[in-house]
């Protein structure tokens, strides 16, 4: 059982221990937190947007988030099976207080997570989050009477209105994308994607759809993390030639995944790289933002733009910050999340379908040929779970030690790099793990550097354990 409290929101198993795993009390406890919180910056009349993906338990906690904010006096706007980024824009339209999205994102289906925003429909910072977990733990809830209970509004039309504002971008082109006639295989975890892919890209044009779990049924038949070891499914499926790409996406539609026309993953990495690359075409330039562990294609990318490129540390709050910081034209995080301000500030794995195949349209040829035209780099994602009796400060302070004659970067863990190589050591904000990843121009040499690092941190615990 596991309960995590971070800036990526309140994220757990289900079932198990109070206090040990998003149960039931937990859910109603961060729910009321959030919600105290709300009010104590609204006063009364206040709005808060929720919507969830298709996990087995969405249903049971959503209602239970509901009702909490409810009996707080907060009127709810209930989107139901909605995308991360569809929940994102609701909150702006509905000129909302804030939003729970009901989702663990790429976690495995036992899990489940309320992601907190705030009134522009971004999560909130590492300083607000910290708030809510102090009004937790005191339990200081002031519920309302009978006669000032929260109202309750379904609206499960926000799908079509995300989908028209993508369609509204300049940078979009409908035509192009409909002309190109392409034959698409889509892998959508059985979550919320399996809703909206397909509307987006029938709006788009695309006749010839091929779908592969995409029932929001919440039953995932494989690991939803939407990495190429996770995909063998519809890489065969579509290795046979009949598709000109594949479209994968995580249970809540903000990581966007591409599979090449030979069944070869386009590599999470660089989904970003191509849509960041027709954007500042498009523009003629512009700054951009990734995290620290994103690839370096990127900046590669940007500067031959005649653009700047700037890293932050690792979760979208952080990226967004930076973004603003910078005034970048586009930025995300190397998982295949995409943030395209234009429209808001969150990933968003359906702007990101939208804007790749009118990418892909305009230059005319395969998709693999399309991947030979950037910078070739190979990424190595390797993780060792993290136990209580694991010191990570210790064994951040031991890397940074260690490695003190190379450039090191602590902005978010540690970061060394050497020469043109990298790696990159922090622990995780959405499970119980370290994440070691290592990134060079040739796969053996990024797995040789990660492997390097996993042994020193074995070596550094090993007298503590």
């Amino acid at each position: 059982m596991a309960l995590i409290k971070s800036i990526s929101g309140i994220r757990g198993t289900i079932g198990g221990q109070v206090g040990e795993a998003l149960t039931p009390v937990d859910t109603v406890k961060y729910a009321a937190a959030y919600g105290t919180y709300i009010k104590q910056k609204k006063g009364a009349d206040a709005k808060v947007v929720i919507g969830r993906d298709a996990r087995i338990s969405g249903p049971m906690i959503s209602k239970l988030v509901s009702a909490t904010l409810q009996g707080l006096g907060i009127d709810v706007v209930d989107t139901q099976l909605a995308a991360t980024p569809t929940v994102e824009l609701a909150v702006a339209e509905e000129e909302a207080d804030g939003g729970i999205i009901i989702t663990a994102s790429h976690n495995p289906g036992q899990w489940n997570a309320l992601k907190l925003l705030n009134e522009a429909g971004e999560f909130l910072s590492a300083e607000a989050g910290a708030e809510i977990l102090k009004i937790a733990e005191t339990g200081e809830f002031d519920f309302s009477p009978s006669n000032k209970l929260g109202t309750y509004l379904v609206a499960d039309d926000y799908t079509q209105k995300h989908i028209d504002k993508i369609l509204a971008l300049p940078e979009v082109d409908v035509e192009a994308i409909r002309q190109r006639n392409f034959k698409i295989a889509i892998d959508c975890i059985n979550s919320v994607g399996g809703i909206a892919v397909p509307m987006l890209l029938e709006a788009l044009g695309v006749e010839h759809i091929e779908k592969f779990y995409c029932e929001p049924t919440g039953a995932f038949k494989r690991n939803p993390e939407p990495l190429p070891e996770n995909l063998n499914y519809i890489c065969s499926k579509i290795e046979h030639g009949f598709y000109d790409l594949g479209i994968v996406v995580d249970p809540d539609v903000d990581r966007l995944v591409l599979i090449q026309e030979n069944g070869l993953p386009f590599g999470e990495e660089y989904t970003l790289v191509a849509i960041a690359d027709y954007i500042l075409n498009l523009r003629g330039g512009g700054n951009t933002v990734s995290n620290l562990s994103s690839s370096q294609a990127l900046q590669n990318v940007t500067e031959k733009h005649g653009g700047s490129y700037t890293a932050a540390a690792v979760g979208e709050v952080n990226v967004v910050q930076v973004m603003k910081q910078t005034d970048a034209v586009i930025g995300g995080e190397g998982n295949g999340g995409v943030i395209f301000p234009k429209l808001h500030y969150g990933r968003d794995a359906l702007v990101g379908i939208a804007l790749f195949l009118t990418h892909l349209a305009k230059f005319g040829k395969p998709i693999s040929q399309l991947k030979a035209t950037y910078p070739h780099y190979h990424i190595s994602k390797n993780k060792i779970e993290l136990t209580p009796e694991i010191d990570m400060e210790g064994i951040l302070k031991a890397i940074q030690k260690k490695y003190a004659s190379m450039p090191v970067n602590t902005t978010d863990g540690v970061k060394v790099t050497f020469g043109k190589e990298w790696v990159h050591l922090r622990k995780s904000n959405t499970e119980p793990i370290i994440r070691i990843i290592a990134e060079s121009h040739s796969q053996v040499t990024a797995e040789h550097l990660a492997f390097k690092l996993i042994e020193d941190i074995r070596e550094i615990i090993k007298p503590r354990v």
